[in-house]
């Protein structure tokens, strides 16, 4: 076939099979002029081969087996005419990853942290072991749509159970280092994986087995006992809570459950004050009755809840803008590598190293300085040197792949101390609808971010003002967060509230009488859980 200026063998079409015969029969040969690289060859009997009918390989394609045995591409032929259909396989794969965040945030928060997380679990490996045995194109992106759909649900799942079983440091080392760690080491598995496996059928049965793997852990894995204080369950909490207790060596307090045991019966009792008469001691005491009504709120669970004030709708509306632009700047630098001088697999592995440092680093510092410092120095940090690759790019080359590695660094540290920080604002009845919607956005800003790359069309170092710029925008968007450091986890929304409206005072406790701001009254919900150190049993 002509490919350009030389002559090149075409993976997608062929030149007329009886003309060729033809000119066989012939003995006509090409003319070799029209290749650059033969310019001063006169070959007048030749004929030309641009002037030959094409048609397409109609008796399909032999794949190379150097590095795979089979995959969905060679299987279902996604080559040529065909080849839309592999990026239409990522998108149904990512619809799936939206769907999952949408359904399972407000299933977790109705039905519970536990089974929802195991039920994904279970789904997701019974669709991976499906999905090896799928025998058409079609059937294989209904499969992978559901893989899609559960893979990001656990994770966020997993995320959220953890916040509310551990608290203190333990809880801060769960959320920003060892999930992150665990989930970057089964990413560096999964080539050497591959590399073993080398048939794609088996090696979506091969990661079928650690879901199957998970479910002993059923019976060692607790509910979160703030979601069941939510619940009004109280039984299955103080059992837990008890169990706790006894392995830690802490007494066990006996009024524990007093006030929210009490707040319940006023609930239970409220259908019954409309049809008593008014009387003069209900107008003198408002503040009284609007305290009664306050436990109403936290039943107003999934997206309603995320914004039915101003309060949950201004830190859902930040976070949300949070998740998004960072995981816009995260792949917009991984794909921005390839335009970075050197071996493009060392660059990658460069990029992939940083994701340890990186998550040691953002632990290290939730754990010893305030939420939103902590992001705002990560997000300076990874933004600062986007903007100078304009002047290193074509001159300095290492010094653009360490500023490439120093933004990368920062994305990910920032990304850290995000996921805590939002565990850390959203109240228990809406905590899991919170994270699995900002997952969603951050699933928004992954499928925008390969489009970053053709902003170099309109100015060459765009890609990486954009990156950057995205990066000073957000630390000026997390300056309307409250601060979360030193305080304990809201567990209904009012206790949000309260959160919200000290963030400028500068106080390291959560006040709760105005008059006495030495005096702490908390909450039995919110200190309960902080006295007892369940992390260790749990």
């Amino acid at each position: 076939m002509e490919m350009g200026p030389n002559l090149e063998r075409s993976s997608c079409s062929r030149y007329e099979l009886h003309v060729m015969q033809n000119l066989s029969a012939l003995r006509i040969k090409p003319n070799l002029a029209q290749i650059h690289n033969y310019s001063e060859f006169e070959a007048s009997a030749g004929v030309m081969l641009s002037n030959l009918k094409q048609e397409e390989c109609k008796d399909g394609w032999i794949y190379g087996t150097e590095h795979y045995e089979s995959t969905v591409v060679t299987e279902f032929n996604l080559v040529c005419d065909n080849n839309w259909k592999q990026p239409m396989s990522s998108l149904i794969y990512f619809l799936g990853s939206l769907c999952g965040c949408f359904l399972s945030g407000q299933i977790s928060d109705r039905f519970g942290r536990k089974p929802v997380l195991f039920s994904s679990i279970f789904i997701l490996s019974v669709f991976s072991i499906a999905l090896s045995f799928a025998q058409s194109w079609a059937v294989f992106n209904v499969l992978f749509f559901m893989v899609g759909m559960c893979q990001l649900s656990i994770y966020i799942l997993l995320l959220v159970l953890g916040s509310e079983l551990l608290v203190g440091v333990t809880r801060v080392l769960f959320s920003s280092l060892a999930l992150s760690y665990f989930y970057v080491a089964g990413m560096m598995a999964f080539p050497g994986t591959a590399y073993v496996v080398r048939n794609w059928r088996h090696l979506s049965l091969f990661m079928a087995l650690p879901g199957l793997a998970c479910f002993p852990f059923w019976w060692l894995v607790p509910e979160s006992p703030r979601w069941l204080l939510s619940k009004g369950r109280f039984k299955e909490a103080e059992l837990l809570l008890r169990f706790a207790a006894l392995e830690n060596g802490v007494e066990f307090p006996s009024d524990l459950f007093r006030s929210a045991k009490s707040q319940q019966s006023e609930q239970s009792q409220q259908p019954e004050q409309p049809q008593q008469p008014e009387q003069p001691q209900q107008s003198e005491q408002p503040e009284q009755s609007q305290q009664s009504e306050q436990p109403q709120q936290p039943e107003v669970s999934g997206y309603l809840g995320l914004l039915r004030n101003t309060t949950t709708r201004s830190i859902t509306l930040v976070v949300w803008f949070l998740w998004f632009s960072l995981n816009v700047s995260y792949f917009g630098l991984s794909f921005n590598m390839t335009t970075i001088y050197g071996n493009p697999f060392l660059n990658y592995a460069l990029l992939s190293l940083m994701e340890m440092p990186a998550h040691l680093v953002s632990w290290f510092s939730a754990k010893y300085f305030p939420r939103r410092i902590s992001f705002i120095g990560f997000s300076l940090l990874g933004a600062l040197p986007l903007f100078l690759i304009q002047i290193t790019l074509h001159k300095y080359h290492n010094i653009t792949l360490t500023l490439v590695l120093m933004g990368k660094f920062g994305v990910l540290a920032s990304e850290g101390i995000l996921h805590l920080l939002t565990g850390e604002l959203s109240p228990t009845v809406i905590r899991n609808t919170m994270l699995s919607s900002a997952a969603l956005f951050s699933r928004v800003g992954s499928s925008v971010a390969p489009y970053l790359l053709q902003l170099a069309v309109f100015y060459e170092f765009l890609p990486w003002l954009t990156v950057g710029s995205l990066s000073v925008i957000s630390v000026l968007v997390s300056l309307f967060l409250p601060e979360s450091f030193g305080k304990p986890l809201p567990d209904t929304i009012d206790q949000m509230q309260v959160i919200k409206k000290f963030k400028f005072k500068g106080l390291c406790h959560q006040k709760v009488d105005g008059n006495s701001p030495g005096v702490q009254e908390p909450a039995v919900s919110e200190t309960s859980l902080s006295e007892i150190k369940c992390s260790t049993a749990f």
